[in-house]
């Protein structure tokens, strides 16, 4: 029993040795290719060839680092790779299968290839009636390809694999892991048709196309790979928008493209390198409301819009509102909880139907045919004077020249209770007043949609926007353990009343500066004889307090402030406000000293000349522009990657009423300020707008991706 035992196992690891000694050479029977930059392996895994088998084989393509092959479409130039095969009787070979390429750009072209390495899969089959005439049989193929980098070399050559064949399949089939497992990676990466009940349409354009691809899941990003060449512009970006159930593409057309084509034929990648064949047919697309739908889309404007809103309440035109806000829930910190959800329903209140009638003016006017912005109210000088007299006025008061009660900072805890609902209410207007000159990080694309839609969009839009600016107050207003938390009214209140007159007095300074840039140095004089009326009309209430005879001589005196401005702006604004814009824009343009003022002939001369172009749509009377302006774009590191890149750089001054950069805005899908917006060299790719809130390393990576640039991106 021991020695049977003893020559067993020694028997057994002998046979186990001599078959993995067998397999193994066979296993590594991979013919190698050796060119210049490429090398190729042909990789059949099976080591014995049967009637009636199917497998997948490889052509595998190592390149060295910077060169590149090609896709099936090479794009602005090149070829794919091609073979043709000497096969024995009984066995066929499909196609070459392409996985899904990359984009290479090249100078102002883009083709479409692969680097470092691909895998090409081959379906090879075995007749039923396959009849080897030997124990070995050889598959040959003749390899053509391109290989590029700053130059192209066409290379080829022969490559072979003989196999063990057999008349009928084996009882355990011999096969090499590693190639079968190489092969495996890029055959799952190959695109696939579309699941069942989804689809693609493209709707043509002037510029291009718009695609729309039904995937049965939200894409947040895509790509388009045509398979017809000529088609679409393959330099151009591709500007993504996810939809409910796919995702947008729009797509710039080539050139020579003299009509559009019946089919929109390619692959679409999406996010984490699952790929789809279509053929998009013509049709609506989501955005004319087609297959895709518009009701998820809305949503999603109006999530943006709220969002924005209350981001509004961070930005600095609105930072002395909060001050008053604050100074409010001092106040009311002692009322019951009932009333506090009031008087925050009440604010909501007001700035919903400041938002409503603004949106019904613009829409009014748009009706009429005239092209307004949000933020329009800011390039009036009668409307710049009024807000800047109203918040001068109440100064006054916080200052302590006169008394009015809390009404007006919607405290309203000394005066009656209507008189305090009146205030809240009042509050919520002054809030949205001086909300309006700043586009808070969301708000442009969804007021620029809402603006493009119908009325009721419209009103849906800015209802959402002003429920978004309301809502850090009411959420105040329905936890009153948080008021709690504030001090407890004392005589130290009538000291913070006080120091809030200050912040009102600084926005009080910077529409004062707004107003000279837009009315003219003849009518701000007119401006700052009303401060002048008021603080006389102010005296006249705190010297004789409920008095009915000052009272009365107060309002005639506030009468005649609010009529000096007007007339001032009447009799002086319009011919000077013209050399004071002037004048303004050459300072602003002077202290960058590469900055030109925008115009589209301006714009397209440069596009003309091969230089992609920035523009800064700004405004005096944004704050946001400004900051965004002296912090980022004025950066000397800015600057000077603005002088590497080539890039033309244009301001779009949009202080005073311009009709012709409120129809550029518009057509960006934009109606307010800040936008920053780059314009590729290649005129048929679509322009790249760039978020309103900027940081260096966001314009510094955008001109990074422009074609020709030398800019490094920055972390």
């Amino acid at each position: 029993m021991r020695l049977r035992f003893a020559f067993t196992i020694p028997g057994a690891l002998l046979l186990a040795v001599a078959a993995m000694a067998q397999a193994a050479p066979q296993a590594a029977s991979h013919p190698v290719l050796t060119a210049k930059h490429v090398r190729v392996t042909l990789l059949v895994p099976p080591q014995q060839l049967y009637p009636g088998q199917s497998f997948t084989a490889g052509l595998e393509f190592q390149m060295e680092s910077g060169w590149h092959v090609y896709w099936i479409n090479a794009g602005d130039s090149g070829e794919p790779p091609a073979v043709q095969w000497t096969l024995p009787a009984g066995i066929t070979a499909g196609s070459l299968e392409f996985p899904p390429p990359q984009r290479l750009p090249l100078g102002p072209l883009m083709d479409f290839g692969y680097q470092n390495q691909v895998v090409f899969p081959v379906p090879i089959r075995v007749t039923a009636d396959f009849h080897p005439s030997a124990m070995q049989t050889r598959m040959a193929g003749h390899l053509s390809w391109l290989v590029c980098r700053e130059v192209c070399i066409p290379e080829k050559g022969d490559i072979s694999v003989s196999r063990t064949a057999l008349r009928a399949a084996p009882a355990v089939a011999v096969t090499d892991p590693a190639a079968q497992t190489l092969i495996a990676r890029y055959e799952s990466k190959l695109p696939k048709p579309l699941p069942m009940g989804d689809a693609a349409h493209f709707r043509s354009t002037a510029s291009g196309f718009v695609l729309d691809v039904r995937t049965g899941s939200r894409e947040p990003t895509a790509q388009f790979f045509p398979l017809d060449p000529s088609v679409i512009a393959n330099a151009a970006p591709q500007a993504a928008k996810p939809l409910p159930k796919g995702v947008q593409l729009t797509l710039a057309k080539d050139g020579s493209l003299q009509s559009p084509p019946q089919r929109l034929k390619g692959l679409i990648e999406l996010p984490g390198g699952t790929a789809y064949l279509i053929q998009a047919t013509p049709g609506s697309t989501a955005q004319a409301g087609g297959i895709l739908g518009s009701s998820g889309h809305l949503a999603g404007i109006l999530g943006f819009a709220f969002l924005g809103g209350m981001i509004l309440n961070l930005m600095p035109c609105v930072f002395p509102v909060l001050f008053i806000k604050a100074l409010a829930l001092v106040q009311s910190s002692q009322e019951e909880r009932r009333h506090l959800r009031i008087h925050g329903w009440i604010y909501t209140l007001g700035i919903l139907v400041s938002f409503w009638a603004v949106v019904a003016v613009l829409v009014s006017l748009r009706a009429a045919g005239r092209q307004l912005g949000w933020g329009f109210q800011f390039q009036s000088p009668i409307f710049l004077a009024l807000v800047a007299m109203l918040l001068f006025f109440l100064g006054l008061a916080l200052a302590g020249q006169f008394e009015v009660g809390l009404s007006l900072t919607g405290a309203g805890s000394s005066l009656a209770e209507k008189q305090g609902f009146a205030g809240s209410f009042f509050t919520g207007v002054l809030a949205m007043l001086v909300a309006t000159p700043c586009t808070a990080p969301f708000m442009g694309a969804a007021i620029g949609y809402a603006l493009a839609h119908s009325v009721a969009v419209s009103f849906a839009v800015f209802t959402a926007l002003g429920l978004g600016l309301a809502a850090p107050y009411v959420l105040l207003a329905y936890f009153p353990a948080w008021a709690r938390l504030l001090p407890r009214p004392g005589r130290w209140m009538e000291t913070l009343k006080q120091a809030v007159s200050i912040p009102i007095f600084a926005t009080v300074i910077w529409l004062v500066w707004v107003f000279a840039q837009v009315a003219g140095v003849s009518a701000l004089g007119g401006l700052l004889a009303s401060f002048l009326l008021l603080a006389i009309a102010g005296w006249f209430l705190g010297r004789w307090p409920g008095r009915r005879a000052p009272a009365t001589a107060a309002v005639l005196i506030l009468a005649a402030a609010i009529a000096v401005p007007v007339w001032a702006v009447r009799s002086f604004g319009p011919s000077d406000a013209t050399q004071v814009d002037a004048s303004i824009q050459q300072g602003k343009l002077a202290r960058s000293g590469s900055w030109q003022p925008f115009s589209p002939a301006l714009l397209d001369q440069d596009r003309e000349q091969g230089r992609a172009v920035f523009v800064d749509f700004t405004a005096s009377w944004c704050l946001s522009c400004q900051v965004n302006e002296r912090l980022i774009l004025d950066n000397a590191e800015v600057q000077e990657r603005f002088r590497q890149s080539g890039i033309a750089l244009l301001r779009a001054d949009w202080t005073n009423q311009n009709p012709v950069i409120t129809q550029t805005l518009a057509a960006l899908g934009r109606s307010g300020v800040p936008t920053y917006v780059i314009y590729p060299a290649d005129r048929s790719a679509p322009p790249q707008v760039l978020p309103e809130v900027l940081t260096r390393g966001i314009v510094i990576a955008a001109l990074g991706a422009l074609p020709h640039s030398t800019v490094a991106s920055v972390k």
